[in-house]
């Protein structure tokens, strides 16, 4: 059966974008701190603050109370704001315009260069948002010496251009983009298939269960594939300069001297937070995508 709908409007695209994945933040910020500083533990062979993700949940509770785990909270909202209001806007317009005249919807190799190219337009607009993040949910652990100590995203981006320069604001955006590309292709063209192989099996209708199933197997798979590039961008845009030299040349620096000094499996350091943080928000973020499209059309 073919569908008879009108496509959203290309602003209401990119409206439900950013709600739905503010709206999923609000749950998983936590996850999203959890995720940054265990990447971050043990860098260049130090002695690991964190030895597993729960190790670091509990140490966030004792020093800093439940409140510390939304720590960069203004962050996380002002990303979602820029980053997936672009990605989902510009991945549900041209998913539009790739289905055929009949409604059929486009093939998984149309999805994902839906996905990479929404990412990669996201990721630009984002990077700033994803700096003064990473920074913010990484603070409560370093040194009182070393925390910088940003009040809020705005107070972030407003220190980051006056002490570092504008440019900074863009630091790392390769691997951002890069893993935006990634992300996107996997989640968002995983998702679609998923959902349409689900709902072809004749188990599940069009509803909340099949977006939670695709969304799941979405999240999962787009947390395996580009764990390493987030370790990558969450290195660099969080890393100091020593007498003007930069810590990391690029990714693949990130890569070798990780692999190197922490061991190759350390690529993926922090992937149950990571997964819970992605699978979650991806299962959110369709979840409340799709049911705001269907309020937009009874309505």
């Amino acid at each position: 059966m073919t569908s008879t709908k009108l496509p959203l409007p290309t602003g209401i695209k990119f409206v439900f974008g950013g709600t739905a994945g503010m709206s999923a933040t609000m749950f998983v910020h936590p996850f999203d701190l959890v995720k940054s500083r265990m990447q971050l533990s043990g860098e260049g062979g130090a002695v690991k603050k964190n030895k597993t993700s729960f190790h670091a949940l509990a140490r966030v509770l004792r020093n800093e109370g439940f409140l510390g785990l939304y720590t960069g909270l203004t962050a996380g909202l002002f990303r979602q704001a820029t980053y997936a209001t672009t990605r989902l806007g510009v991945y549900t317009t041209l998913f539009d315009m790739m289905q055929s005249p009949d409604g059929q919807p486009p093939s998984f190799t149309t999805k994902i260069l839906c996905g990479i190219t929404a990412g990669a337009f996201g990721a630009v607009v984002g990077t700033p948002a994803e700096i003064s993040l990473i920074r913010m949910t990484v603070d409560g652990s370093l040194p009182l010496e070393q925390r910088r100590g940003y009040k809020n995203v705005f107070n972030a981006l407003y220190r980051i251009c006056v002490e570092e320069g504008v440019f900074t604001m863009w630091r790392g955006c390769g691997p951002t983009v890069f893993r935006a590309m990634v992300v996107n292709a996997a989640q968002l063209a995983t998702y679609s298939q998923s959902k349409q192989l689900l709902l072809s099996t004749g188990f599940f209708k069009d509803g909340i269960s099949c977006h939670f199933c695709a969304s799941m197997i979405s999240g999962f798979v787009t947390a395996l594939s580009s764990m390493p590039l987030d370790i990558a961008k969450t290195r660099i845009q969080n890393m100091r300069h020593v007498d003007g030299i930069p810590q990391y040349r690029g990714v693949l620096d990130v890569w070798v001297k990780t692999a190197h000094q922490e061991g190759f499996r350390s690529l993926w350091k922090g992937f149950s937070p990571y997964y819970l943080r992605i699978g979650p928000h991806t299962v959110l973020s369709f979840i409340v995508l799709e049911q705001l499209k269907k309020l937009y059309y009874v309505l």
